[in-house]
């Protein structure tokens, strides 16, 4: 069969039914064939947006997302949702058309390098010259994409390959040499962090979203409930850990609790599950769990120890090492806790996440309170980035495993949306939300013809300062209001979506929120909501640039 038709029959035999793209020269062979297969495609109006579905199609499912486009600007157009699922760990294959290969390294018409360009930015990648080689190498990209630390993996398919002929001989298992993920701890450091465990009177256990994508949840409340320990969970973890469970601290770090922030720096074992330790976490390093030891349980034994140095490193799957703690440990062994535990109660209960009521416009947070009252915390929430996505964080209670989805790592502006049609598509009977900024929604809004031509009912929840608020904020804080570049003359986002055949409207008053928010959920198609929020409205507590994290600015905002 062709080439196009290897590549179809090969992502029918990986379970894919949904692919989202844009086409173009190099790619009308794979799409005739797309044509007559069972596998619902998606066509997004931007290549971007579509590497975006794809990531939020994966993060809710856990499955490998599937996005195509065709060479030159179409790859180069993939590239920021490469990164972006690249950062965040996100299963992913991304397949790219190409010029012919006796093209290649010519400058032909719409060519692109584009296994240079997306090296550093996902986590394998194919540039196919031999149609012998299609078959096995779509096998080797979807094993790579979905085991060990999950990432994108890029197909680079020349048009010519797509065309010639071959038998089509699928393989059924893969052997990599090279690439062995490790999956279950190493007994001796599993006995040394029993002991860390079993000598601690103040541990904190860190939860990333590393235990999202190894199914972990249960595996961690079981362990945290056993040990008795506190535990945090940061943007990428949100969900793993019930934040209505009385050990849940919240998110720590630049935007966290000032709770989880005094535990982290004052506990004396700090247990990290899936998690990379990154900056807007730690804040200063040499302030960063000073008097603490550290177990750091992570697949990819490459982020252990990158940024914080750790005392027992262990490699491996977090829900088979978190699992075989629980089992290992000697309930009578443990310490007493019930002193550090009060403390931290009493922190909570001191420094609770509040806001100023009142204003002459709506309070963001209000609104996300009102939203989680309304879907007692079962909706699937999408983040675009900025303040949009820190309130959300903050001020909506995650209980369930893949209820939260955001850049968390690349922090791209333009995510949400697209990642909200790929989520909602995945499971179209969950009650799916964007929380947009009125800067980020703008990145990807013409996919409200999208929604509007599949009938694809996410709920877009535009939070409307006219400025690009985190940018702002910064700017008010440090650089003496001197707002350069950040002020926005926004459209009639009513208007713009009326225009592409999606129902909008806009709430203007505190009084209008509550009967708002319960019109746009019980709506069976998409609706885009401008909520006209507090224009100067910071994101607080906050940790400033370089600082520790139990130095936070402004427990109110």
């Amino acid at each position: 069969m062709k080439g196009s038709k290897i590549l179809v029959e090969s992502l029918i035999k990986e379970g894919v039914d949904t692919i989202f793209g844009y086409p173009g020269g190099s790619v009308i062979p794979f799409f005739d064939s797309l044509y007559d297969a069972p596998i619902k495609f998606y066509l997004t109006r931007h290549e971007q947006a579509a590497s975006h579905a794809a990531d939020g199609y994966a993060r809710l499912t856990g499955r490998v997302g599937v996005c195509v486009a065709t060479s030159g600007p179409g790859a180069t157009n993939l590239t920021t949702g490469i990164a972006t699922a690249h950062m965040d760990s996100v299963p992913m294959v991304a397949i790219t058309g190409q010029v012919k290969t006796s093209l290649i390294g010519n400058d032909a018409f719409q060519e692109a390098d584009v296994t240079g360009v997306t090296r550093s930015v996902s986590k394998h990648n194919y540039l196919v010259k031999d149609i012998k080689d299609l078959a096995p190498t779509v096998k080797e990209a979807f094993h790579i994409a979905k085991t060990g630390r999950p990432g994108p993996v890029v197909i680079d398919l020349p048009v010519d390959i797509q065309i010639q002929d071959a038998e089509f001989d699928y393989p059924r298992e893969i052997n990599l040499r090279s690439y062995k993920p490790t999956y279950f701890g190493h007994p001796g450091q599993i006995k040394r962090a029993i002991r860390l465990i079993n000598k601690a009177k103040k541990p904190v256990i860190i939860a990333g979203g590393g235990v999202l994508i190894a199914n972990a949840a249960g595996q961690l409340l079981k362990f945290a409930q056993k040990i008795k320990a506190p535990v945090t969970t940061t943007l990428m973890g949100l969900g793993g850990f019930p934040s209505t469970h009385p050990l849940a601290l919240g998110m720590p770090g630049m935007h966290g609790t000032i709770y989880a922030n005094l535990a982290i720096t004052e506990c004396d074992l700090l247990i990290s599950a899936g998690c990379r330790f990154d900056d807007r976490v730690t804040g200063r390093l040499d302030a960063f769990a000073p008097g603490a030891k550290i177990i750091h349980i992570d697949i990819d034994p490459t982020s252990i120890s990158k940024n914080v140095k750790v005392d027992v490193p262990i490699v491996g799957d977090a829900k088979n090492i978190l699992g075989q703690l629980t089992e290992e440990i000697d309930k009578e062994k443990l310490p007493d806790v019930s002193a550090w535990n009060k403390k931290v109660t009493s922190w909570k209960k001191k420094h609770p996440l509040s806001y100023k009521k009142g204003g002459k416009r709506i309070k963001p947070q209000f609104i996300l309170e009102e939203i989680y009252r309304q879907t007692k915390g079962k909706a699937v929430i999408v983040t675009e980035v900025g303040q949009n996505q820190m309130w959300a964080a903050q001020f909506y209670k995650y209980d369930y495993p893949r209820h939260f989805l955001s850049s968390g790592g690349l922090g791209t502006m333009g995510y949400g949306f697209p990642a909200a049609i790929g989520a909602k598509i995945a499971d179209p009977s969950k009650q799916v939300l964007d929380i947009a900024g009125d800067g980020s929604i703008q990145m990807n809004i013409q996919e409200l013809a999208t929604v509007a031509a599949y009938d694809i009912g996410v709920k877009i929840i535009i939070l409307n300062n006219n400025y690009l608020g985190m940018v702002r904020q910064w700017q008010e804080l440090f650089y003496d209001r001197r707002y350069s570049g950040t002020p926005l003359a926004n459209p009639d986002f009513v208007k713009l979506a009326a225009a592409c055949g999606v129902k909008g409207v806009r709430v203007k008053k505190d009084a209008e929120v509550k009967t708002a928010i319960k019109s746009i959920l019980a709506a069976k198609g998409p609706v885009l909501a401008d909520f006209w929020i507090e224009e100067e409205e910071n994101v607080f507590p906050m940790v400033p640039a370089g600082e520790a994290i139990n130095r936070m600015i402004g427990g109110m905002a």
